[in-house]
Formats: structure tokens, sequence, C-alpha cells
């Protein structure tokens, strides 16, 4: 049996390592993937020439984790968007300021990420998260809540794919609530119902993973957070949009098509319905196989570290941290602290 620690790290680990072997071809064309690393794309990790011969993650993994100490430092679930929010404050600091610089100008932080040097590195943050938490830290502290207080009309995947830590921390409570969290955590930034809708779904499917038995099918679980969202969300026009997408990364999982043929059909995931509909799909098609869903997730010529990144928490929490291969947790940036952060949130869970 899958223990629930082994759950959230597989999910957290899972998800930096599709990050990082998508990172490296974010923005490349699949002519020059294919041309550079062969007919299979990349299947491993480049390692950078930093000095620590390490795989680096992207901004996916850094505001992940910094969604994570969010909601450990929330009173509760209600109250866990406006403590991201803050969380994510802490985060804007490490794009602009050297470790250094942050020790002298900044005195007063909100979680502990902002003590570890390694995270202050800009890596293709997306322009809509720092605008918006600019005009979040600049306006006044009232907002009850982030959807209702829309400040743009972005659709990126940047809500998406940060929320992984809000499905897994609350395992007590119902799904639903913990699909508003994510939402409301989504539109801290991202105020188009498509930016902050694939962020309940996805919330929502890795809270029936942690809290399921032994055996999961996870077909199950997206078409329960489907539903889901269609009764919490039934005023928004974009749902059935969003679940049209949903039902037709499902139905594609069970072709006989290339993963390619089918990512193609989905789009190419830079908007947050597509990158998660992406995700779902590798996650679906390779459901209990994590290299080969993170592999297919990343191939593609669109957001390649998103939605890398989504499947791999998916399927990371769907066979745990301890079947992993291991040669993606050797020389993965940072990992003992995506451990440590994975470990605060199992054993402290409500």
């Amino acid at each position: 049996m899958i223990t629930y620690q082994d759950r959230i790290r597989g999910s957290l680990i899972g998800g930096a390592t599709g990050d990082a072997l998508g990172y490296t071809i974010e923005f490349v064309n699949e002519n020059r993937i294919f041309g550079q690393f062969g007919e299979k794309g990349i299947t491993g990790y480049a390692i950078s020439q930093n000095g620590k011969q390490e795989a680096l993650f992207s901004d996916d993994t850094q505001m992940t984790l910094f969604t994570a100490n969010g909601v450990l430092c929330a009173e509760n679930i209600e109250k866990s968007p406006h403590s991201i929010e803050k969380s994510y404050f802490d985060w804007l600091v490490t794009q602009y300021y050297s470790f250094e610089e942050s020790r002298h100008i900044l005195k007063h932080h909100n979680t502990w990420l902002r003590d570890v040097p390694g995270l202050y590195s800009p890596r293709a943050p997306g322009n809509t998260c720092l605008a918006a938490l600019r005009h979040r830290l600049n306006s006044p502290d009232n907002v009850v809540s982030f959807i209702a207080d829309t400040i743009n009309n972005s659709k990126g995947c940047g809500g998406v794919m940060r929320v992984a830590p809000v499905g897994l921390y609350y395992r007590e409570a119902d799904g639903k609530a913990v699909a508003k969290a994510a939402a409301e955590a989504a539109a801290v930034t991202h105020s188009h119902p498509l930016g902050y809708l694939p962020a309940a779904i996805f919330a929502y499917i890795l809270h029936d993973i942690v809290c399921a038995a032994d055996t999961i099918r996870l077909k199950e679980s997206v078409l329960r957070a489907c539903q889901a969202i269609q009764e919490i969300f039934d005023c928004q026009p974009e749902i059935e949009q969003m679940n049209a997408l949903m039902y037709q990364a499902i139905e594609l999982s069970e072709n006989t098509d290339t993963d390619l043929e089918n990512i193609h059909r989905l789009g190419e995931g830079w908007v947050g319905d597509e990158a998660l509909a992406i995700a779902v799909y590798c996650s679906l098609r390779h459901e209990h196989d994590f290299s080969s869903a993170i592999i297919a997730a990343v191939n593609h010529k669109g957001d390649s570290d998103s939605t890398g990144s989504i499947a791999g928490n998916i399927v990371g929490a769907l066979v745990g941290y301890e079947a992993i291969d291991d040669k993606w947790k050797q020389r993965l940036e940072l990992r003992d602290i995506i451990l440590k952060v994975s470990d605060e949130l199992s054993d402290t869970a409500v």
C-alpha cells in the first residue's frame, strides 16, 4: 500500500521532475526537439553547467513550493488563498533581488523559503504572475474573493501549474472545498475562468488520489472532478468548454494514435485548460508508468515544462515517490528542499 507521505513526495518530486525535463525544451519547436534528441524526443535530464551539475526546474516548481508554504501557514482551508497570496509575495522577491540583497533590503517575510539561496533565480517567470502580484502587493488588503476581484483577463497556465499542494494537503476536507480553494489561489493572478477552473479540477483530482484506498482509477477521478466544478461554478459559461476538453483528453487516451498526434488535438498548453488537458491525457495514457507519462507530456512544441509539471504531479501521486526511477531523483535541483516541504505537508495535513 502506498502511504500518504509517499504520495505527497511522489507528487512534488514528480512535478519538479516533469518541470525540469520540459524546461530544457520550452519554446523549442518540434523539428529541433526531435532533431536534437532523436525520434523519442528528450528522455533524460539536460544537466546544467552551473557548477553543480543539476537538472534545473522553472518557476512552476518554485511557485508550487511557495504554494505549499502558503497552505502550511493558513489557519484553515477558507483562509488558505490569502495565506498563499502572501507566500507568493515572498516568491516575487526572489525574482527581483539576489539572496544577499534581500537580507539587507527586506527584513520581513512570510515563508522560510525566503531563506533558501537556491530559489533566488528567475526561471522564465510568467509576465502575468509578476504583474498581478505587483498589483496585489500595492492594493488594499481587503479582498474577500480573488475570483470576484478581477484584475486581468488572463487564462494562462500560470494559475494551474502551481496549486498541487492545495489538493494534497487538505486530506480531511471535502473535495469541493479543495477545488474552491485552488480556484481562488489561481485567481490571485489569473482572473479569466479558464485560468482558475483548471486549478479547481487539478486540485480535486489530486485530493481524490491521496484520499483514495490503494486501488485508484484516474479516469473516475477526472470525471468526478469535472462533475464537481460543474456544480460549484455552474454560473460560468466557460465550464462547458473546460469540461469538453477534459472529456476529449479522456477519449484520446483510449485511442491508438501517437501521443504527439493526440497532444496536437488538445492544444499547446500555454493556457490553463489546454495545459491541464494535455497533462491529464498523458497521465491517463501512461497511468502506471511515471517516466513514460512525463516524457510524453513534454515532447511537443508548447509549454513543455508546465504540462510536464502537472503530469508529474498527477502520476507521481498515483505511483508514489518510491516507485519513481532513481534517475529522476538524482541531480534534481533542491531535491532535499522539495522533500522537506513534502514531509511538512504530510506530517501536518488537515
